[in-house]
């Protein structure tokens, strides 16, 4: 086996490598372009009261069944931020992404955006002061608010 032999094979490798990727990466985004059709189609503002929340695997104790079903199969293996809220008289099982997850207060009162179970957006929240900030992120916000305080000679 020649150089040559070896160099032709890493390259088909690589290409069907890369037309395997693209193509799953272009069924994916046009899941998600489905997807978010659905929920702006479908979002409406209401004042939920967030009882508890929680990062757990999805299960039919924990999610309306008809829910459960319909949830990927890579979904039943991985945890999930999962809220018991109070929405109206009912109190219901809701889902919502990671970055509204980690924002989300307990035991308040908030107004969201609510497309079936789904959150998709908190309103009347700043919500970047209420990300967690690695030190450096904190250093640069303080010195970008304490750039004005400090006197130029």
């Amino acid at each position: 086996m020649q150089l040559s032999d070896v160099l032709l094979l890493v390259t088909i490798i690589v290409a069907v490598v890369f037309a395997l990727v693209f193509y799953f990466g272009r069924k994916s985004y046009s899941k998600n372009l489905e997807a978010q059709t659905f929920i702006n189609q479908y979002k409406m503002v209401t004042p939920i009261l967030v009882i508890d929340k929680r990062l757990e695997k999805p299960t039919t104790q924990n999610l309306p069944k008809n829910i459960y079903d319909k949830l990927p199969k890579s979904a039943h293996l991985r945890k999930m931020p999962i809220i018991k809220a109070k929405v109206g008289p009912q109190i219901v099982t809701l889902m919502c992404d990671r970055s509204i997850y980690d924002v989300l207060p307990e035991k308040k009162t908030v107004k969201v955006e609510l497309a079936g179970i789904y959150i998709s957006h908190i309103i009347g929240m700043n919500l970047e002061d209420k990300k967690k900030k690695t030190i450096g992120q904190k250093a640069t916000l303080w010195m970008r608010n304490n750039q004005n305080k400090i006197p130029k000679q």
